[in-house]
């Protein structure tokens, strides 16, 4: 019965970490700034920067939402980001999949979701990315940055 039990719980974390694996590739320091970069980009949307949220993107970025042209400089993705009036994030979690960094450029590709309040209402919501950072200087600035929502 005991080695059942053993059984079970090791099948259940062994399946429980595929799951959750995520592969990132590229020096460590690296993969760092770039995790906390999307953890900060996830704080600057909940706290409604604006500023601070387009300090992410290149001086060239550009943003590929959904139903939308491409949205090109820091200028049009601050204005792209700007919620109406009466619209807040409660809540914004970036999860990578993968982060495989190719010189001075990296790739990232993963989930999104959060939750957001419009006169008194909760929306849940959740999505895919593909974002390509660029190396500018010592930091990692956000070139190309494509999602979609995933209709639950």
């Amino acid at each position: 019965m005991i080695r059942l039990q053993i059984k079970s719980t090791l099948i259940l974390f062994l399946f429980s970490i595929s799951f959750y694996a995520q592969e990132y590739s590229g020096s460590g320091e690296d993969i760092n700034n770039i995790l906390e970069n999307i953890k900060n980009f996830s704080k600057a949307y909940i706290e409604a920067d604006y500023d601070e949220l387009t300090s992410f993107y290149s001086t060239d970025g550009k943003i590929f939402p959904g139903g939308s042209d491409i949205i090109v400089g820091h200028k049009a993705i601050k204005k792209r980001w700007t919620l109406p009036k009466g619209t807040k994030i409660l809540s914004h979690k970036v999860i990578p999949k993968e982060i495989k960094i190719i010189e001075d450029y990296a790739y990232d590709y993963g989930y999104y979701e959060g939750s957001s309040s419009r006169k008194k209402e909760v929306y849940p919501f959740k999505g895919k990315y593909v974002i390509v950072w660029k190396k500018v200087g010592n930091d990692w600035k956000i070139y190309l940055d494509i999602w979609n929502n995933i209709d639950e």
